[in-house]
């Protein structure tokens, strides 16, 4: 059966029923919620309440949430600015086949989150001790979850990705990292910044570790490079932050990694989200023939 018949795991009716369930476990009403982004997690703003739940996009990566339910905690214990979950529910939720977590919702005011924003929180996340259980960075496991867990992948391409992680990793291995490891966000880029009424908080902790900050660097310095945003976004983090990833000899590895992690993303959701398939052709034609000139668009 060609693969574009098969129906995928994570399409709208099933999401709506995930959705369904999560807001009957909280006694919520889960009509009129809207999606608001659907790529690694399904995120969606009930109407009726200030919560938005997040439904898990990888079979393989639902241990995740457990983390990241253990950051939020952690977070709020020393009054970092970052998104809180909802009381008094414990957390995980589990909803058939779904897991998913809760959140309060944080009203935007208008105002994008900028690099400065994102830098002043990093120092914050960066000086504190890492919580008991959030694990070691481990930034290609992400990456071999999801090759594992896609809803459809050509067998060529499978063994292309795999042997790059091997590469990567590698080199990986071989750095020699000048700032101290500690707690990272893991996925620092604006996007996972809300400006509220009281101002920027950091969201989505899935990828939060102790590892190099460095890596926290790395996201907006790639985002230059591959997705031609502004420069001076990147040079606003570094000057906020105090180093400047992309000076230091090890920055191309980061690259290569963060180029896998940005290019797999979407494999658990492929068949599910059929729009980005031809943007993933793309990043993997890129990768394979080492092109770095053509900016990549984000997956929508």
């Amino acid at each position: 059966m060609p693969a574009a018949t098969l129906d995928g795991r994570f399409t709208r009716e099933k999401l709506a029923e995930a959705l369904t369930g999560a807001a009957a476990l909280l006694g919520l009403d889960p009509s009129g919620a809207r999606l608001l982004r659907f790529t690694n997690n399904a995120v969606y703003q009930l109407a009726g309440a200030p919560v938005v739940l997040r439904i898990v996009g990888s079979r393989a990566l639902r241990h995740r949430a457990d983390r990241a339910v253990a950051v939020a905690r952690h977070f709020e214990r020393h009054d970092i600015p970052a998104i809180r979950l909802l009381p008094g529910v414990d957390q995980p939720l589990s909803v058939g086949e779904h897991v998913v977590t809760a959140w309060v919702h944080v009203p935007p005011t208008g105002r994008r989150a900028t690099a400065k924003d994102l830098g002043r929180l990093l120092r914050r996340v960066h000086e504190l001790p890492a919580p008991d259980g959030v694990g070691e960075w481990d930034p290609l496991g992400d990456v071999r979850a999801r090759i594992a867990d896609a809803e459809e992948l050509q067998a060529a391409d499978r063994r292309f990705l795999l042997h790059r992680c091997v590469e990567v990793a590698a080199a990986l291995d071989d750095l020699e990292y000048p700032l101290p490891r500690g707690l990272i966000h893991g996925d620092a880029h604006p996007g996972n910044v809300i400006v509220g009424p009281d101002g920027p908080v950091l969201c989505d902790f899935d990828s939060s570790c102790v590892g190099p900050p460095e890596w926290d660097l790395t996201p907006l310095a790639v985002g230059r490079e591959r997705f031609a945003d502004p420069a001076g976004r990147y040079r606003m983090l570094a000057d906020v932050y105090g180093f400047d990833v992309t000076a230091w000899d090890g920055f191309p590895v980061l690259r290569e990694a963060r180029e896998l992690k940005l290019t797999t993303s979407v494999l658990p959701i492929l068949r599910s989200h059929p729009e980005v398939r031809a943007e993933l052709r793309r990043r993997l034609t890129d990768l394979r023939t080492g092109r770095t000139g053509d900016p990549w668009a984000r997956y929508r």
